[in-house]
């Protein structure tokens, strides 16, 4: 029996205001969640595999210069990139990630061959660039990467010790913790996740935050969900953000709903974690839930018209 599909992505979560926000800049991230909604969509539609269909969703948005993955990616303190990414499969528990890469056009591919090809789930630096030349995935110049906006946001802030969760409220963004992710639920009943960043503005010392690493910003199991999350890194690290929501269902037989409530919204907030996920289940329940003012977020499900959403 064939189960109705469905997919949601989301471009990142913060303080996210009407006020600070421009009618074109508005549409702008709008179209760039629906290319990724279709992207995902039309793999789902074709009776593709979720896993392909996160995939697909993802390099939409890290083609899309305004999130902060791929292209759009902020400046480390160096003035270089360094972008992460993870996907996995709640059909075999495969995953692959990746984190500290520079040059690779799209860091979620890489991630997906990490899972398929390399024999391991996580690899990292110079030498996952390596593998991704011996894979023959398409790399950039530094050049590629180069949005005005990031560069405005980096100088800003490139000469103190401070780094910057993806934002300033001059340049009309407010505060927003730049990731990008998709999950999926496909006809034959598998659900997967994918997540991807270009980290915070002037980062230092190769930090990395939770969305390469599988469990915190990461997670799809058949039996449970799939979720994709977006924040503050240290935090949805150290709550296991994405395997939390999981283990709630698995264990005490929570709703997506109600796992997705108590991580984001009261365990998260009581020590201070901001952000937000989007999950789904294997019956198609979608959630998008967020503990901060806004976030670019997007579903579509079978035969319906997509929605997509900014503020609270």
């Amino acid at each position: 029996m064939k189960t109705p599909f469905s997919i949601a992505v989301h471009g990142g979560a913060g303080t996210i205001l009407k006020s600070l926000m421009t009618e074109e800049k508005e549409l702008a991230y709008t179209n760039g969640l629906k290319q990724a909604i279709d992207a995902g969509y039309m793999v789902l539609e074709k009776g593709g595999l979720a896993v392909d269909a996160v995939e697909a969703a993802v390099i939409a948005l890290e083609n899309f210069p305004l999130f902060n993955a791929g292209k759009g990616a902020v400046f480390t303190n160096k003035g270089t990139h360094e972008m992460d990414a993870s996907i996995m499969d709640g059909k075999t528990l495969e995953a692959g990630a990746v984190s500290g890469i520079s040059r690779v056009q799209n860091p979620i591919r890489l991630a997906k061959l990490i899972k398929e090809k390399s024999g391991h789930v996580f690899l990292c630096g110079p030498e996952a660039e390596t593998f991704a030349q011996h894979m023959k995935l398409p790399f950039q110049p530094e050049s590629y990467f180069y949005e005005e906006g990031r560069f405005k946001q980096w100088q800003e802030v490139k000469d103190s010790d401070g780094y910057q969760l993806d934002h300033t409220v001059n340049s009309g963004e407010g505060k927003k913790f730049g990731t990008v992710g998709a999950v999926a639920l496909d006809m034959h009943g598998n659900v997967a996740a994918a997540t991807s960043t270009g980290g915070m503005t002037n980062k230092r010392y190769g930090r990395v935050g939770d969305s390469p690493i599988i469990g915190a910003g990461t997670y799809a199991n058949n039996n449970t969900c799939a979720v994709s999350c977006t924040g503050h890194g240290e935090y949805f690290i150290r709550a296991v953000v994405a395997y939390d929501v999981s283990c709630l269902m698995e264990y005490k037989g929570y709703t997506l709903k109600q796992a997705c409530d108590y991580v984001v919204k009261d365990k998260l907030v009581k020590f201070g974690g901001e952000g937000g996920l989007i999950a789904i289940d294997p019956q198609g329940n979608i959630e998008l839930t967020f503990n901060s003012e806004g976030m670019y977020r997007g579903y579509q499900q079978q035969g319906e018209q997509a929605v997509i959403k900014i503020y609270e």
